[in-house]
């Protein structure tokens, strides 16, 4: 039996206080109040309604009040999504949930986050919605996160859907995590897409067809990366195999960009509720590096709202520069990037921020494994892969198809590889030499501190080729390649299929 709904209206919010919760401003609205759970065991339902402006905080927060004896919170929403001049943005309400630990940056009280992907969700001890985390539903006052992504004009109506349902809790499942390690061939090449959603955030692919789509695709391992909630870390265990390493972490999206946590240790959750004016970003990247893994800025030049990335570099451990299909803002981002290798050239740093590429795939007809990390490691382990990633030892490849080789040698038989220096004179002549695979009619330019200073004649049909090039380290302080698709029309390269980290030349 289920008791009559009851109404709160949260219009008006202008009467109410915004403050801050050590980052971004928030707002917290009149607490929603059920009755004890004493002598009821069937559902009991309150309705919140409310607006809010254009302007209001990133995050409002409903507190409802749980008493004792509750086993399960379900929680549906709708909004209202009015037609808006051209170039005016409209609607959008993002969701999640806080438990009775509360909601300080950082602490200990998520329960999940779904963003604008589903209009419901649900919580209890033994099971939770997808992007949520099961466990025990405890009396205390729990807070419906809400976050307005964008508001249109004249506002953002909604109304929350609040059911509690008591009786006993089942016990929480403990949870199970894949293996740090897969049967690796030793020191080699391995392939891996860092940056994937499934279903546990705002994806459509479950985690087997994520896991079958990857090896279909030749990988070696993957990493999870679901926005803001590490809920699908548990859930992954049964899809690892001695052919396919699942790495853990999360895609971190705040309203000032995007970044992957890469192999964090599980269970590992970060938070994402601060923009750059906040000075919040350095505590999160240093979290993520203390739980084991890499902070990766992803699609650093996207045109979607909040893509873009505020940040800077500095805590950064490798940048993804290419992301699903290549477009012209990745043109923008390997720009860039080159422009940072050229800054760490021109300032006599020894370290520099290596490039990576990833999907970012979340349905069909999203190509996972496109393009795809290639990683030379000791072995197919989650430390072996991160310490080739943040080596720089590794290029990016559209597919499984392309293979390169990349290598400098001096006149005495030195030689260096990507993400290695080639300590020679600045006289002494380089050979700078390309082995390619999986390429036909495509193109190799050598890409150095002065730009690009060698273009090939196209491969042949067969894809395979070798291009040479001689230079010297006070020509060249560095040399990466990039091999390209024929251009469609005029003077713009052509799209990529494959490009390296680079290799630096020089004492």
């Amino acid at each position: 039996m289920c008791e009559d709904d009851h109404e709160n209206d949260h219009a008006g919010i202008g009467r109410r206080a915004v403050f801050v919760t050590g980052a971004a401003a928030a707002l917290t609205l009149a607490t929603v109040s059920f009755a004890s759970a004493a002598g009821g065991t069937g559902p009991r339902t309150r309705t919140v309604r409310g607006t809010l402006p254009p302007g209001a905080p990133d995050f409002v927060y409903v507190p409802v009040e749980v008493p004792r004896g509750v086993r399960e919170i379900h929680v549906a929403y709708t909004y209202d999504r009015p037609t808006v001049p051209a170039g005016t943005q409209g609607n959008a309400l993002d969701i999640g949930l806080f438990d009775e630990r509360g909601t300080d940056l950082g602490g200990r009280g998520f329960r999940g986050w779904s963003g604008g992907a589903r209009t419901e969700f649900f919580v209890r001890a033994d099971a939770a919605t997808p992007g949520y985390l099961p466990g025990p539903v405890r009396a205390g006052i729990w807070h419906i996160a809400l976050g307005p992504y964008t508001v249109a004009p004249e506002g953002l109506s909604y109304e929350l859907t609040i059911t509690l349902t008591h009786g006993e809790q089942d016990e929480a499942p403990r949870p199970v995590y894949p293996p740090e390690r897969a049967k690796g061939r030793g020191r080699a090449w391995y392939r891996g897409d860092c940056h994937l959603h499934s279903e546990y955030s705002d994806g459509r692919y479950t985690l087997a067809e994520i896991a079958g789509l990857a090896r279909a695709a030749g990988l070696d391992f993957i990493n999870s990366s679901e926005h803001n909630t590490h809920s699908a870390h548990a859930h992954w265990a049964e899809h690892a195999g001695d052919d396919l390493l699942i790495l853990l972490g999360e895609e971190v999206t705040t309203r000032n960009g995007h970044v992957v946590a890469l192999g964090t240790d599980p269970g590992t959750f970060v938070d994402w509720r601060y923009r750059a004016r906040d000075n919040r970003f350095g505590r999160f990247a240093r979290q993520i590096r203390r739980a084991g893994g890499l902070v990766v800025p992803a699609h650093p030049h996207a045109t979607c709202i909040g893509c873009n990335w505020k940040f800077g570099f500095g805590e950064a451990d490798a940048v993804e520069v290419w992301n699903g299909a290549y477009t012209p803002d990745d043109e923008v981002a390997l720009a860039d990037w080159d422009g940072m290798l050229v800054a760490s050239v021109r300032d006599g740093r020894l370290d520099w921020l290596p490039a990576m590429g990833s999907s970012d795939s979340h349905r069909s007809p999203d190509v996972i494994g496109r393009p795809q990390t290639v990683v030379l490691a000791d072995d197919l382990t989650r430390e072996a892969i991160q310490e080739g990633i943040r080596s720089g030892r590794s290029y990016v490849a559209e597919s499984s198809k392309v293979s390169l080789s990349l290598t400098a040698s001096g006149g005495r038989g030195e030689h260096a590889g990507i993400g290695e220096r080639l300590r020679v004179a600045a006289d002494t002549p380089v050979t700078v030499r390309l082995e390619v695979t999986g390429a036909p009619r495509c193109t190799v330019r050598f890409v150095t501190d002065q730009g690009v200073l060698f273009t090939s004649d196209p491969l042949p049909v067969s894809g395979a080729g070798v291009v040479q090039w001689r230079t010297t380290a006070s020509y060249a302080a560095y040399v990466r390649a990039e091999v390209r698709h024929e251009a469609a029309a005029g003077p713009l390269p052509g799209p990529l299929a494959a490009f390296t980290n680079p290799v630096f030349l020089g004492s």
